[in-house]
């Protein structure tokens, strides 16, 4: 089996951000039939008293918009690798309610994964204080703006609660485009690119060690099974090196420092501004994001809040993965963040 693409990626997965800036094409606005659809179904489960874990897609029946979700995960594999969901009435629900509902739009997706050590399978991104810099934080508990990467899952969603006071701007990027220019202008990182690297576990790992890193390189760009994955996060890696005490080479650093670059570029990049009710999702395999530092609310109500979820296509969906390209926490083929690393 071939294990590097041969030539540029020409399908639709390698977009840039000017394609959209005159199309909404990306962006579906839910109908009122499949919002009442969902209403239903949460109404059921809150009927059954059935918790978010709890649950699974037959106890949340959406004839209609569970087709349109599946033309999304079709779109979100087969095509561009994002869409955005838009008008999930999120103010009309309380927590519990809006979990629920979140978990009943989840689990037509696939199946969720661990986020943190504690277990979470819906995740708050919110700051909670966290300084960036200090030893193994995790990004999305803080204010601070995020470098372009892709999390560990097959598909990331977003659903906006509330937005921050300023800033805290969404920008992605097309893996396979960024790919394609690093091909074009720069081939010579290509061979470290497809070896990978050791990634920062940040205390999170199987061992529950501070300084736990991947046992395995963790390839950038991935040819398996006839497709082009990537995974990408600068901070992890460059913290993996320091913790190994093995410090980057120039050209591998240069090398990292060229994805980032190329995902905020003008030329690549797509910025939007998130709003309450949008579901954003992302194929990790083909997208990077990343997000502008913010100044939030003085009021706790009012503070940007964003939930995460981690979420695997089922058996049989999706792409197959690389054994060494899948195994991100020490945990196995496709697994999220070790729990027992929290006990």
């Amino acid at each position: 089996m071939r294990n590097r693409h041969d030539g540029p990626i020409t399908d639709r997965s390698a977009w840039r951000g000017s394609d959209f800036t005159d199309s909404d094409e990306w962006a579906y606005k839910l109908t009122p039939r499949e919002l009442d659809e969902l209403d239903a179904a949460l109404q059921s489960v809150i009927s059954a008293d059935l918790a978010p874990v709890e649950f699974s897609r037959d106890a949340f029946p959406l004839p209609t918009f569970g087709k349109r979700l599946a033309e999304i995960l079709d779109e979100l594999e087969n095509g561009r690798g994002f869409a955005l969901l838009r008008g999930i009435p999120v103010e009309h629900y309380d927590q519990a309610s809006l979990y629920r509902l979140y978990w009943g739009i989840a689990v037509h997706l696939g199946d969720m994964i661990s986020q943190n050590a504690k277990g979470d399978l819906i995740g708050r991104v919110e700051d909670i204080g966290v300084d960036i810099n200090s030893m193994n934080a995790r990004g999305y508990t803080t204010n601070a703006e995020l470098q372009p990467h892709n999390d560990s899952s097959d598909i990331v969603g977003l659903l906006c609660v509330n937005r921050a006071k300023e800033g805290g701007e969404s920008t992605i990027a097309s893996a396979m485009t960024i790919y394609n220019e690093i091909l074009a202008r720069n081939p010579e990182y290509l061979n470290l690119l497809y070896r990978g690297f050791h990634y920062d576990v940040r205390g999170e790992g199987v061992t529950g060690g501070s300084n736990e890193v991947t046992r395995n390189r963790v390839p950038v760009y991935s040819f398996f099974d006839n497709r082009l994955s990537c995974r990408f996060n600068k901070r992890a890696i460059e913290t993996a090196a320091d913790k190994m005490g093995t410090p980057l080479t120039a050209l591998e650093q240069t090398a990292l420092d060229r994805i980032a670059e190329l995902t905020l570029d003008p030329q690549t990049r797509f910025t939007f501004e998130i709003q309450p009710g949008d579901l954003q999702l992302l194929n990790n395999h083909m997208v990077l994001h990343a997000r502008s530092n913010f100044i939030d609310w003085p009021e706790r109500e009012r503070r940007r809040l964003l939930l995460r979820l981690w979420v695997n296509r089922r058996e049989g969906e999706g792409r197959r993965l690389a054994p060494a390209f899948a195994s991100r926490y020490n945990t196995g083929h496709r697994q999220g963040v070790a729990v027992s690393a929290a006990e």
